[in-house]
């Protein structure tokens, strides 16, 4: 027999299942999503993992989920019993279940660190995995970038350029537009313009030939010989002057490390006007005499005697070459 004293019914305590439900209900955690929360790894499945992060039912993170990069298997990326940050990518479906993701995570601190790379001007290696008609794919800190043939700096067909390593600017980085646009040719250029100064003669090949001008490839990196400043002369087209492989000097009249261009001159270097359309041999020969006439001229600019001299065919040769170099690339994805 069962003593009545030990007989206790739902009515005697006043608590019924429903109130307990309703009790845990209010201890329950709320997640939505877009929430990072702290999660410890409670099964392994062959396509994903089940993850307690203290809700009702263990959350799920399929193995696409779980890096920026390709996962074959998710122990790859986690271990049974490991606790890390997931970020909550759906809200609870029928089964009451979370969808969560490292990838996401992952995502928004790679754009953040390409922010702060792009602020510091910072120079980054990348590994080309990937060309098509527009320009080459690379990965920046798990991100695929894009580089537009225009800032390609090689003569290598952009098929070969698989597998090889380059240096990169940046040249645009909008997480919004999932667009990450890099430059190998500002890389070199700034590299090659630490050891150059304006004012200084160098020698260069004649490597491509536009009615704006000429491009002189100088020890590997491209800059611009305007056809306003070949000669002080009138020249109708640079083709009437050079061949494409010509070696000429020139003089270095201005730097621009942000823009990644060098400009060049042998109208400075001309004794007398027009010595490039009839004696170019002996501008080469008088071309150190003439630059450090040259680099006095600057010196006084400097000093506050201006000249007239420069800065007007400055501002006409980059306006002119504004379409040629300025960067154009569509179609990058994450």
């Amino acid at each position: 027999m069962v003593s009545q004293k030990n007989t206790v019914s739902n009515k005697d305590i006043g608590f019924t299942h429903e109130d307990f439900a309703a009790l845990l209900d209010q201890y329950d955690y709320h997640f939505s999503p877009g929430d990072i929360v702290p999660g410890t790894v409670f099964s392994m499945e062959p396509r994903g993992a089940l993850i307690d992060i203290g809700a009702k039912t263990a959350a799920y993170i399929p193995i696409q989920e779980m890096s920026i990069n390709r996962v074959d298997d998710p122990s790859e990326v986690l271990q049974p019993d490991e606790t890390r940050e997931f970020f909550i990518l759906t809200d609870e479906n029928e089964d009451g279940q979370l969808t969560l993701s490292i990838r996401r995570i992952e995502y928004l601190r790679a754009w953040e660190r390409v922010r702060q790379l792009q602020a510091e001007d910072a120079t980054v290696r990348s590994n080309v995995f990937a060309t098509n008609r527009g320009g080459a794919l690379v990965r920046i800190e798990g991100l695929r970038g894009f580089i537009p043939g225009s800032h390609i700096s090689t003569r290598q067909a952009k098929e070969d350029l698989v597998g090889q390593d380059l240096p990169l600017k940046f040249l645009e980085v909008d997480e919004d537009r999932n667009r990450l646009v890099l430059s190998h040719r500002r890389a070199l250029v700034e590299r090659k313009m630490n050891g150059l100064q304006v004012g200084e003669v160098v020698t260069g090949m004649v490597r491509g030939i536009k009615p704006y001008g000429a491009f002189i490839d100088i020890g590997g990196v491209s800059g611009l010989l305007h056809i306003s400043e070949i000669s002080h002369d009138h020249i109708d087209t640079p083709h009437s002057v050079f061949a494409v492989n010509d070696e000429l000097k020139v003089m270095i009249i201005d730097l621009d490390a942000e823009r990644g261009r060098i400009s060049l001159s042998t109208k400075q270097l001309e004794p007398e006007a027009g010595d490039m359309l009839k004696n170019r041999d002996l501008v080469f020969e008088k071309a150190e005499e003439m630059a450090e006439k040259y680099r006095q001229k600057l010196l006084q600019q400097q000093q506050g005697e201006p000249e007239e001299l420069v800065e007007v065919d400055l501002e006409e040769e980059i306006s002119a070459v504004e379409e040629e170099l300025e960067p154009v690339a569509s179609g990058v994805e994450e």
